[in-house]
Formats: C-alpha cells, sequence, structure tokens
C-alpha cells in the first residue's frame, strides 16, 4: 500500500506537472500562433488582391477609355470625309445638270441659227453700259467679227425668235446694242393679223410695257388681246416680220385720230443670253425671187455695180 502511494507521488510530481503544464501552454501558444499566422496571410492575400484588381480596373479604364478617344477621333474623321465626300458629289450633280440644262440651250440657239434666213453673228450679252447713258447691252463680238453700227439684233427665246433692238457703237472686240425698251429705239412695226402699222418704242424699263404710236382707229375693231406684233421692214434697218411683242391693252381717245396700243414683250431681258446680230437677208433666197419672178439679182445686170 505503502508502495503504491509513493509511486504515485513519484509519477505526480509537482516539477512533472509544471513540464507538462509547460509543454501544454507552448503547444496551444504555437498552434494560435499559426492560426494567427495564417489569418494575417490570408488578411494579407485579401488586401493584395484587392489592389490588384483596383489597379487592373483602373487600367482597364485608362486603356478602354484611350481606344475610345481614338476611335472618336477616327468616327470624327471618317464623318468629315464623308461629308466631304457628299459635297463634291453634290457639286459634280448640280454640274452635271447646269452643263445639260446649258447644253439645251446651245441646242435650240444652234438649231434657231441654222434655221435664220439672215446672215448673222451669234453673240453673248457680257455686260450692261459702262457708262450708263443708255440701257444698253454689251456683247462679245464686235467690229474685227463684221459687227457694224445699225445692224438689228434678235434672239431666240420661250421658243421664238424676237426683237431685242440695234447696235448704237461696234468696237473691235465688242458692242453695244440698244434694247427695245429704251426710249430712245423707235421701230416701225404693224400688227401681225391685221396689218395695221405704227412706231413702237420703249419706256425706259426693262419690266416696263412697249409702246405703239400712231395705230389708225379703225383698226380698234380688229386688233384683240395677245395679237403677235412684228417689225415692218419699212425705214431698212430691220427686216420685216421680226416679232416684237404682244398686245396687252388698246389705249384711244375720241378726240384722237389715231390711237396707242400697249405691248407685252416677248423677250425677259433678265434671262437673256445669246443673241444674234443681223447682217442681211440670205443672198441665196435673193437670188431665188430674183429667179422665180423672170429677172436677175440686182446688180447683176449692171455687171454687178
Amino acid at each position: 500500500m505503502k508502495r503504491k502511494a509513493g509511486l504515485l507521488k513519484t509519477r505526480f510530481s509537482p516539477e512533472l506537472c509544471v513540464f507538462a503544464g509547460l509543454a501544454l501552454s507552448s503547444l496551444l501558444a504555437l498552434i494560435v500562433s499559426t492560426q494567427n499566422l495564417l489569418g494575417f496571410r490570408d488578411a494579407g492575400f485579401s488586401v493584395v488582391s484587392g489592389a490588384r484588381g483596383a489597379v487592373d480596373g483602373a487600367s482597364a479604364l485608362v486603356s478602354g477609355t484611350a481606344l475610345a478617344v481614338r476611335e472618336l477621333a477616327r468616327l470624327r474623321e471618317e464623318h468629315a470625309e464623308l461629308l466631304e465626300r457628299l459635297a463634291r458629289y453634290e457639286r459634280l450633280e448640280r454640274t452635271a445638270a447646269e452643263i445639260s440644262r446649258e447644253n439645251v440651250r446651245l441646242r435650240e440657239q444652234l438649231g434657231f441659227s441654222q434655221e435664220l434666213a439672215f446672215r448673222h453673228i451669234p453673240a453673248r450679252i457680257v455686260g450692261r453700259d459702262p457708262d450708263n447713258l443708255f440701257s444698253a447691252i454689251v456683247i462679245n463680238k464686235g467690229s474685227r467679227a463684221g459687227v457694224s453700227r445699225d445692224m438689228p439684233v434678235i434672239a431666240w427665246q420661250g421658243g421664238t425668235q424676237a426683237l431685242v433692238g440695234k447696235v448704237i457703237q461696234a468696237r473691235p472686240f465688242e458692242s453695244l446694242v440698244l434694247p427695245v425698251h429704251d426710249s430712245n429705239l423707235f421701230v416701225s412695226a404693224r400688227l401681225a393679223a391685221s396689218r395695221f402699222e405704227g412706231i413702237v418704242e420703249g419706256q425706259g424699263s426693262p419690266g416696263a410695257y412697249l409702246l405703239m404710236r400712231f395705230v389708225p382707229k379703225r383698226a380698234r375693231d380688229e386688233i384683240s388681246r395677245g395679237d403677235i406684233v412684228v417689225s415692218s421692214g419699212l425705214g431698212g434697218v430691220y427686216p420685216p416680220d421680226i416679232n416684237i411683242g404682244r398686245v396687252s391693252r388698246v389705249v384711244y381717245s375720241e378726240h384722237d385720230i389715231s390711237m396707242e396700243v400697249e405691248l407685252q414683250p416677248l423677250i425677259d431681258f433678265s434671262r437673256l443670253e445669246h443673241v444674234f446680230v443681223i447682217e442681211t437677208l440670205d443672198e441665196r433666197l435673193m437670188q431665188a425671187e430674183a429667179l422665180a419672178c423672170g429677172g436677175a439679182p440686182e446688180g447683176a445686170a449692171s455687171g454687178g455695180m
């Protein structure tokens, strides 16, 4: 009995208990330290991962913004290029349309030129009277092309030929044309249908009416609105039957021996571009008329004098 007690006392001596407690404490401390280190490591990993994610996100945002800016700049350049190309196509389309219209006008003028029974000089209007002494028109043909003073000028417009005026000055390379609407121009004329005669004069403005004076009063019942007035050929300046205007109103008084007729000009001078300066009747037509009458052309019998 005493022996067992001694053995137990030896086994559970205070030194052994202290050593066991110290070992257990060290073990527990080691376990706790390991767990803390693992927690710190996880926390560090979490912080580093978060920072790396933030850096990656910021880098992606910067990269995406830079790409977006470059893409926007590229799109702007393409947009500007497309706008310029569209403007160029529109200019080409307008140019083609203008050329087409110009070709139509020139074909009309060419067709009229080929049908004219007069020697003529085609010309283009290039300006107005620089001295403003008259409402004269400047054309691009002069004495070098055969233009001379008092030659009549006609045009083809709106599907008809009509009198424009006459040349009042011929320079070497251009001439001045006095239009029919000028108050200084007088044309011997007649009504195309009734053949009553009179004198046509302008009122000084392209938009104003022409006035046919000295028309016999007996012609009143034979004149209708819209009748055409043409040149009579009297006086030797203008060939006969050149259209001048259209009757718009008849003005008369019981006390006057003649009456006046207001005419709407057949030429719209605001749109006039091309004209023809008439030289004379085609000599071939004159010869044909003379031969048809059984005679010879004027001057043939006398040796052309």
